[in-house]
Order: structure tokens, then C-alpha cells, then sequence
């Protein structure tokens, strides 16, 4: 901005006035209006500010900050109530419920084949606290997007898809997209306003550490919460007691069943959990609990650490008649005649189920089973 003196100068120039600086024709008078009126802008404008009044451009003021005492008020009552809820028990001495494929829902987007029904967002709502998502690449198509009639015009991103993210509308993926990090956003945006929750998100992965990192660098607020067992030191002295992830705010663990994302603070499922084979079958009658992978048994043992234990209960086609047979007493049984048994006498951490409100006429649900877990553990 030019100084005072100089618009001065350009101002009495243009009226064919003597320059501001060298002598001055005999008999001239410089004019002191600019100066005053610069001098009383200055002084209101001062003034203004003074008295508060609002921030030129429509600029709202900045929202005050929550107070420290606020703030460690509201940690106090959620570590209170998880104190009551879990008591001392850590991580690994604890159930919670969770859904298969809970991307492939009626709410989330238009898909054809489903294994839930609510959106993530009522899933969580409704008690799951564990979530499976498919994370493929997708590169952006120009075609897919002329024949959609401009339905389908993405950016390349991470997206949930069941498959292949450009081969059947409604099964391998769906619209409209549903891309990672919102999901992801609309997890952390339920703990952020659920202090007291813990959530888990397991990973069927299909793209790079890089291409994860860059999605997962997008959602607002992730650092906050993410658990990194590395800080903690997992493997020599376990896992956390449900009060101290409370306390702490470390809420969300996230696997992948890809390696080499831990610097991401994503851990491979593999290196931390045991986990049952997943499908019970075409017909839901493969109820015998094995180990998804040969090297590493359901009661595998390590010094001075326990793997989290995830169970999958679902078929290999998810329907709504088949969740009403199998999320029951059938469930219940499994857990109690053959998983447990198989882990060395522990019930799993992790139960995953297709439709995870439907069950049959037992009286037994996946929450209630849930529940019964927790409260013998």
C-alpha cells in the first residue's frame, strides 16, 4: 500500500501542483485535507476495534474455546462409566459386536446385495462396535461417467467396494460411491461424540500403504483417537485396560490383512489377532470354529501377550432368511461348543455377524450373546 506522503505526491501532481518534495513556487500553500482525513480514518477505525465491532467481510468471530476444566469434567464421566461397564478388564477380556461387510447396506448407498441393513452410521448407533470394510482403488473413468449420464463422475480415491469397483453396479459396487475416508469420518464423528465408546475397524485391503495413508490423512480428528499399540507396548506388557483407551482417548483400532501399514498406525491383523475361518457355508452347517490361517491356531500362546480373538458367523451368500437361522441359539452353541474350546477356553473379542438384528425365535440375539459374554468374562 502506498505510504501517506507519497499518495500525497501523486495527488497534487495530477492538479499540476508543485511535487511534495523540492522547493515550492512563492505564494503556494499545501493542502493539509488528505492529511486530516487519513488521520481521522485511522482514529475510527482505531476506535472501532477497540469497541468490538465486527471483523470486516463478513468474518464471524472464532467460536470460543472449551474450557480445560469442561473438558476434563467430560473425560472424568465417560472413564466413570466405562469404569463402571468393563470394571479393570483390558481389551483382550472383553466382546463386542460387530458386522460383516457393513458397508453392503440400504442406507449407505443403492446396493442390490446387502449383508446389513442400517447405514455404518445406525450400526453404530445400534451397538456394533466393530466394523469389517473392503478398501479397493479406484481409478476415475470418463466412460463410466458418459454412460451414467454424469451419475458416475468420481475421483480416483479409496472406495468401499465388494469386488472389483467398475464391474456390477449395485453388487461389486454401488452408488452413489462410498469412499473411505467418509466413512471412516462418520466413525470418528460417533466417538468424538460418544467419549466413553471404543470402536475397531478391520480391513479387507486392496491398495497401497500410500494410497491408505492419503485417505486416512482426510478424516478430521483420526490422529486424536487412533490407538498405536507401538506407544503403548502391547507386546510386553498387553493390551490396555478399557479405562485407560477411555481415559487416554486412544478409542479407535484400526487392521488390515495387509502388512507394512504400521507406521499409519494401522496393525496387521495377522501379527496381533486369531481369527476362526469365516464362512459357515452355502448351507450354515460348517459350525466347527478353525483357524483362518495354518500358522497361527486359535489358542496360540505368546509370553506376556494375548491376540485379540475375532470370530466371523456368516455364509457365503447373506440373506436375511439365512441371518434369522444363524444369528441365534446356533450362535450361541458355536461359541460355546466349538469356538471357545478351539481358542484354549477364551471367548472371542470380536463377533461378526450378517444382519446383526435379525436372529431366530430363541430369545438369543448377537447383542444379548454379546452381552452373556461380557458378563462371565
Amino acid at each position: 500500500m502506498p505510504s501517506m506522503n507519497m499518495h500525497m505526491s501523486l495527488r497534487g501532481t495530477r492538479h499540476g501542483a508543485a511535487p511534495r518534495f523540492g522547493p515550492r513556487p512563492v505564494g503556494t500553500t499545501p493542502s493539509r485535507r488528505p492529511v486530516r482525513l487519513s488521520f481521522a480514518l485511522l482514529l475510527l477505525l482505531s476506535l472501532l476495534s477497540l469497541l468490538g465491532a465486527p471483523s470486516p467481510a463478513g468474518a464471524a468471530p472464532p467460536p470460543p474455546a472449551r474450557s480445560v476444566a469442561t473438558a476434563a469434567t467430560a473425560n472424568d464421566s465417560a472413564v466413570a462409566q466405562a469404569q463402571a461397564r468393563w470394571g479393570d478388564r483390558r481389551l483382550d477380556q472383553v466382546s463386542f459386536l460387530g458386522t460383516h461387510n457393513a458397508f453392503t447396506n440400504y442406507e449407505d448407498s443403492r446396493w442390490s446385495s446387502v449383508s446389513q441393513s442400517e447405514s455404518i452410521r445406525h450400526q453404530l448407533e445400534n451397538g456394533v462396535r466393530s466394523l469389517s470394510l473392503d478398501i479397493h482403488w479406484y481409478e476415475r473413468s470418463t466412460w463410466l461417467c458418459v454412460i451414467s449420464f454424469g451419475s458416475d463422475c468420481y475421483p480416483s480415491d479409496v472406495y468401499l467396494c465388494h469386488g472389483e469397483c467398475k464391474t456390477f453396479a449395485g453388487v461389486t459396487y454401488a452408488l452413489p460411491r462410498q469412499s473411505f475416508h467418509s466413512s471412516m469420518q462418520t466413525v470418528v464423528d460417533f466417538l468424538a461424540a460418544n467419549p466413553q465408546e471404543v470402536a475397531t475397524i478391520f480391513l479387507e485391503d486392496y491398495v497401497s500403504a500410500q494410497q491408505l495413508g492419503s485417505s486416512l490423512g482426510r478424516v478430521r480428528g483420526l490422529d486424536q483417537l487412533l490407538f498405536r499399540p507401538d506407544a503403548w507396548n502391547v507386546r510386553q506388557q498387553g493390551w490396555p485396560r478399557m479405562t485407560d483407551l477411555v481415559g487416554s482417548g486412544k478409542r479407535l483400532l484400526i487392521f488390515s490383512d495387509a502388512p507394512d501399514r504400521e507406521h499409519l498406525g494401522v496393525m496387521y491383523d495377522k501379527a496381533w489377532t486369531v481369527s476362526n475361518f469365516w464362512s459357515l457355508g452355502d448351507l450354515g452347517n460348517d459350525v466347527s470354529c478353525v483357524s483362518r490361517w495354518a500358522d497361527v491356531p486359535l489358542d496360540r500362546q505368546e509370553t506376556g501377550f494375548r491376540r485379540l480373538f475375532t470370530m466371523s458367523h456368516h455364509r457365503n451368500v447373506p440373506t436375511l432368511i439365512n441371518a434369522a437361522l444363524d444369528n441365534g441359539a446356533k450362535l450361541r452353541d458355536r461359541i460355546n461348543q466349538q469356538c471357545r474350546p478351539a481358542a484354549g477356553g477364551r471367548d472371542p473379542n470380536f463377533v461378526s455377524v450378517d444382519f446383526h438384528r435379525t436372529s431366530d425365535s430363541s430369545g438369543h440375539t448377537p447383542a444379548s450373546i454379546v452381552t452373556e459374554l461380557n458378563a462371565r468374562n
